[in-house]
């Protein structure tokens, strides 16, 4: 990633998250060579602790790209704050709206514009009580049918032990273990053309989720329960 081309913001970025997290943490990265080196990327990460964009963003930066993460669009529009978000390519979309479709349309053209657009398919910190990932939504699916770019799983363990979203606890220690893993792009193929139903949506969902569960397993070295219960699914699509 060449440095001149960052602009002042984001080197500032760098200048304060690299050296906090260096100190912060002891990394295990692996799998970098799967995130490639340019072009739009859609990057899906598991999400187990409020710590996860602060490392995930270390591992991506190292790997050679500037990861896009998308905010909630008030937050954009913070005075200060905002402009700092938008400077840095980071991307505002709108939730539970009728904008709802050009936060789509934003994230598209950040693909296109040959971004590292990063999306946390599960939506929020998983609910499983042993961290392991839960149902994700479909945005990351819808994503990549319509721009075709490669969904690039990584699966994160460790940052549950900088912040603990089920005691809330932080813990300031340095050199906390930290395991980070990128792997091959998920073999979406077989929906390639397909039209944005809610069952292709959720088929193409269910592919992402189940390579970051078996993932974490590795990293983990442990075996991974059922993604999710059938009967937990259903509850989730009556609320």
């Amino acid at each position: 990633m060449a440095r001149r081309r960052l602009g002042f913001w984001r080197r500032f970025a760098v200048s304060v998250v690299k050296p906090t997290m260096a100190v912060w943490t002891r990394r295990t990265w692996r799998g970098m060579e799967h995130i490639p080196a340019s072009g739009g990327v859609i990057i899906v990460p598991n999400h187990l602790s409020h710590a996860d964009p602060l490392v995930s963003a270390h591992f991506i930066y190292d790997s050679g790209r500037w990861p896009q993460y998308l905010g909630k669009a008030s937050v954009f529009r913070v005075p200060v704050v905002g402009r700092i978000l938008h400077w840095c390519r980071q991307i505002p979309v709108e939730r539970g709206t009728v904008d709802a479709a050009r936060s789509l349309e934003t994230l598209e053209r950040a693909i296109r514009d040959g971004g590292a657009v990063v999306i946390y398919p599960e939506g929020t910190t998983t609910r499983q009580p042993d961290l392991w990932p839960m149902r994700g939504k479909t945005g990351a699916a819808r994503l990549a049918l319509t721009t075709g770019a490669p969904v690039i799983p990584v699966v994160m363990w460790g940052p549950q032990k900088i912040f603990d979203p089920r005691t809330k606890k932080v813990s300031l220690r340095p050199g906390i273990p930290v395991t980070v893993a990128a792997g091959p792009p998920v073999d979406l193929s077989r929906w390639a053309g397909a039209a944005p139903s809610r069952g292709v949506l959720d088929e193409m969902t269910d592919a992402i989720m189940l390579r970051l569960r078996d993932m974490l397993a590795e990293i983990r070295d442990e075996t991974p329960p059922p993604l999710w219960s059938a009967q937990a699914k259903r509850g989730e699509e009556r609320s």
